[in-house]
């Protein structure tokens, strides 16, 4: 395979792959990824540009990912899958959002998530096994629907959801504010408050609900950028059968930080440096063709762009260079994503310990993208305001990355309080009590304010029986 980076039949008009990471891919990765150029060069850049303009869903990308083996790539082969391992995925991810569609590889992202979610606990599951089995020949669409309008980015506080089992099966209650691929994907992954919820949040249970099981009002999405997305609102009122269930009742915690984030977080991250390096990339060749013809210079040859470009580059790579550094550690951690080490032990959880260094590494992302944006607008100059050049497509796409949760504020707090306090100091569902806090501000109270609330206090764990009238 040549190491020059193609774009069809002449050399790639952006950076080379000497500004790439390639160690860190196999042979084989090396030519999936030279695959996936191809096809964002022959369709599915374009397919990026219609997806923008009319926020339409991006399925004839998602067939293409089909018919080469993409929507199983991280399914063992056994199921019909590529056995892939998480630098893969990170390198997939990358590469579509750079070459071709940033909503597409968002999309892909959560279609990634939903397959991890599935994989973690399907050894059992027949309904599980017969979704992946099919995902790249029938192009099954997978997602994840986490969130809930009533807790925003925390999405692992769903108060507006529940289940109760029935003789017919699980009665699945669900509404999510956010859920990407929402009206569009074939299978979902969803996340509630366990059956026989006494008010525990952290009691967490996961379930498949398939595409005619959810009411949703797709088209409606309108976002800034990733208008392809189509992350809008859904509910879920079903009663399923008794092997939707995702695992044992109450996994949904452990599930969610063993997979969930782990995969997000990592494939995320991947997204918004390709995005990033994708704006380099058209930076590159717009400033080294235009010319000031009164001075005889290049763009490319003023110094102030040899900067904005050279920063850029740099601080993406360094990203980049972390997101496939953890993968790796990630592919150490799990025997090279070997999915067979889940399967007698739901308690055994090797992604979740390096959950903290994903934190970091999608606020680096988030941030760095956001910076790129600006300065590849910038070097660009009037041109780059124009939809032709595409650099102002990339621009909205990357300012998802920031508030798209959790949010860079949530995990900038999640990486201080626990280096500081340590991890138990992230209370996911309010359950801690800051006793420094309580006792400061019971100590301001005068005799009258402590006996009032002493009062109040004992009279909710003693409420007055209620008087019977004659």
């Amino acid at each position: 395979m040549s190491s020059r980076k193609m774009w069809g039949n002449e050399p790639f008009w952006g950076l080379g792959f000497e500004w790439d990471p390639q160690w860190m891919l196999t042979d084989r990765q090396k030519a999936l990824q030279a695959k996936l150029i191809e096809l964002c060069q022959t369709e599915m850049r374009a397919n990026a540009v219609e997806s923008d303009r009319n926020r339409a869903y991006p399925r004839k990308n998602f067939q293409i990912l089909a018919e080469h083996g993409f929507l199983g790539l991280i399914v063992p082969k056994e199921l019909g899958g590529q056995g892939e391992n998480h630098i893969c995925v990170a390198m997939v991810v990358e590469t579509i959002a750079r070459y071709g569609c940033a909503s597409t590889a968002m999309c892909y992202t959560m279609h990634t998530g939903a397959v991890a979610a599935a994989l973690l606990r399907h050894h059992d599951n027949a309904a599980l096994k017969d979704i992946l089995r099919r995902l790249d020949k029938d192009c099954l669409i997978g997602t994840l629907s986490y969130s809930d309008p009533e807790t925003g980015s925390h999405f692992w506080y769903p108060i507006s959801s529940g289940v109760e089992e029935t003789k017919e099966g699980w009665h699945v209650r669900k509404k999510a504010s956010w859920t990407t691929s929402g009206g569009f994907a074939d299978w979902y992954i969803v996340q509630t408050t366990s059956p026989n919820f006494n008010g525990n949040y952290a009691d967490l249970s996961c379930f498949l609900i398939l595409g005619d099981e959810i009411t949703s009002d797709p088209g409606s999405w309108n976002g800034l950028g990733l208008r392809g997305n189509q992350s809008g609102p859904l509910e879920v009122n079903k009663v399923v059968p008794r092997n939707r269930l995702v695992g044992p009742v109450g996994d949904g915690a452990r599930s969610n930080d063993e997979i969930v984030d782990p995969f997000f977080l990592l494939c995320s991250s991947a997204c918004w440096s390709g995005i990033a390096m994708g704006m380099i990339d058209i930076a590159k060749a717009h400033t080294t063709k235009k010319t000031h013809k009164d001075v005889g210079m290049r763009v490319a040859d003023y110094a102030t762009i040899q900067d904005y470009v050279g920063e850029a580059i740099i601080d993406t790579n360094v990203v980049r260079s972390m997101d496939f550094l953890i993968a790796k550690a990630l592919d150490d951690a799990t025997g090279n994503n070997d999915w067979s080490i889940h399967k007698n032990d739901v308690s055994f959880l090797p992604r979740a310990g390096l959950l903290h260094w994903l934190w970091q590494l999608k606020f680096a992302a988030a941030k760095n993208v956001a910076a790129v944006s600006d300065k590849m607008l910038h070097a660009c100059g009037g041109t780059g305001y124009k939809p032709e050049l595409q650099i102002e497509r990339y621009l909205r796409d990357a300012k998802a990355g920031w508030v798209m949760g959790p949010t860079n504020e949530v995990l900038r707090q999640f990486v201080g309080k626990t280096s500081l306090l340590g991890f138990e100091a992230v209370d996911y569902w309010n359950t801690s009590i800051n006793e420094r806090v309580l006792n400061n501000e019971i100590k301001k109270m005068d005799v009258d304010a402590k006996r009032a609330l002493a009062e109040r206090l004992l009279a909710e764990i003693n409420p007055p029986a209620i008087r019977k009238t004659a």
